[in-house]
């Protein structure tokens, strides 16, 4: 594939539809126009002309519009039919290019092209896709964030907080015969705190953001028979999981994809943790444990009415993820007969509800929002992708190896190439340094005709 061809490709969604569009873009976009409408169109503007096969007869009639190079969307001379949406009118005039000399579009050759001319950085050349896949209002602002650049330069002023930190380091690498010994200077660690505080920053409104695309994965887990699958019943809406009195029903682990109020939740109902199972539940529950791994929290559902203080929680305690946050939901709440006070200060958080009833079940929709960051969404948060927070991981670890080079071994050369690779860690999110392997599978993951 090159990128001196010209690409032709349907715009719209396949399907009947009142309008649909194809769009060409390249060198022969004005040569293709001049073919198929009789004449160029004039730049920017919509004109209203018929769109001539070989024999110059109309295939259909609709407004045409030229964008020359480089004031266009892929920087390259474009053209947009907007004619009727029926698929064999799209395809027909799509033919008709190809005819011509296009070549069909792969997806998301058209972004992809506006990447590689500087139209949009990568960050923003992904927040597009972001934004066509959004599953909910907040994820589409949050995609809009990032397609306006604000992703790019929080990012931008991070690397530039590494740069000048590394040419800190480099100066006093550069004139070691100074009096002052640079690298031992309180200024510099002062310079490196300033660079993790920022680090947090912008891997919390990532962290965020990436939630609001992905959704959060919430394991639901305890002891058999506590109520879990009544309670992803509950939170799905239907009966996605078999529910019976007879522990050890759930043996494998059932998935269900929800949405709260428009954000998007993973939910996995897992087999109940307990010892002395047979060797399929025994399987179950290694499976639970795996995905445990994987979450982004666990519900650790409790029978009130057996439990009421908890002791399957402290006893599976050791066992659970120690990095995954935990919530404890109390079910069975309508016939425990009392509970004691909570200590939610130093303990994991608390919900107390009736997965039978219903009572409790909007604090426990609530506190998911919580921990998705739906309250502060309107704050800020910006669409990021799960590449974006490991190169962020990435550069962050190499700040950190370089602060303890700077105070274990003084090494000023060993601390400027750790900060040297930090620095890259960061262009990889914008794509100022991106191996063709990477946009290759970000860009196939584009429909076609964006």
């Amino acid at each position: 594939m090159t990128h001196t061809d010209t690409i032709v490709a349907a715009a719209t969604p396949p399907g009947r539809g009142g309008v649909g569009i194809v769009r060409l873009s390249g060198p022969k976009a004005p040569e293709l126009a001049a073919v198929m409408l009789g004449e160029l169109p004039r730049a920017r503007y919509a004109t209203f002309a018929p769109f001539l096969d070989a024999r110059q007869e109309p295939i259909d009639a609709g407004l045409a519009l030229f964008f020359p190079a480089p004031h266009s969307y892929t920087g390259e001379h474009v053209l947009e039919l907007h004619g009727h949406g029926g698929p064999l009118v799209m395809e027909a005039l799509v033919s008709r290019a190809v005819e011509l000399g296009a070549r069909r579009a792969q997806p998301g050759e058209f972004t992809q092209r506006a990447f590689l001319n500087d139209k949009l950085d990568l960050v923003q050349a992904e927040a597009i896709a972001d934004l066509i896949d959004a599953g909910s209002q907040e994820a589409a602002r949050a995609a809009m964030r990032s397609l306006r650049g604000e992703f790019s330069a929080m990012v931008r002023g991070l690397t530039e907080a590494v740069i000048e930190l590394r040419t800190y380091v480099e100066a006093a690498i550069d004139f070691p015969e100074e009096e002052i010994d640079f690298l031992a200077d309180r200024e510099l660690a002062e310079r490196f705190q300033a660079v993790r505080d920022h680090f947090d920053g912008v891997a919390d409104s990532a962290r965020q953001g990436r939630l609001l695309r992905e959704g959060m994965t919430v394991v639901i887990a305890g002891r058999p028979n506590a109520g879990k699958s009544s309670l992803l019943n509950r939170l799905a809406g239907y009966d996605a999981a078999i529910v019976t009195p007879i522990a050890g029903t759930t043996r494998d682990v059932v998935r269900e994809r929800i949405s709260i109020d428009g954000m998007p939740l993973h939910v996995l109902d897992t087999a109940g943790l307990r010892a002395g199972g047979d060797l399929v539940e025994e399987e179950g529950m290694r499976r639970a444990q795996a995905e445990m791994l994987r979450a982004d929290r666990v519900l650790f559902v409790i029978d009130a009415a057996q439990d009421p203080a908890g002791s399957a929680f402290r006893e599976e305690h050791a066992r659970l993820p120690a990095e995954v946050p935990v919530t404890l939901v109390f079910n069975k709440c309508d016939l425990a007969v009392g509970l004691p006070v909570a200590d939610t200060v130093t303990g994991p958080p608390r919900i107390t509800m009736s997965a039978a009833t219903c009572q409790g079940l909007a604090g426990l929709r609530a506190h998911l929002k919580l921990c998705m960051g739906y309250q502060t969404v309107e704050g800020g948060a910006i669409s990021a992708r799960r590449r974006h927070l490991d190169a962020l991981a990435r550069a962050r670890q190499h700040t950190e190896h370089a602060a303890r080079q700077l105070t274990e071994a003084r090494g000023g050369e060993l601390v400027a190439e750790e900060l040297r690779a930090a620095q890259q860690a960061l262009n990889e999110i914008t794509g100022e340094f991106t191996s063709d392997d990477l946009l290759g599978r970000i860009f196939a993951g584009f429909c076609i005709g964006k």
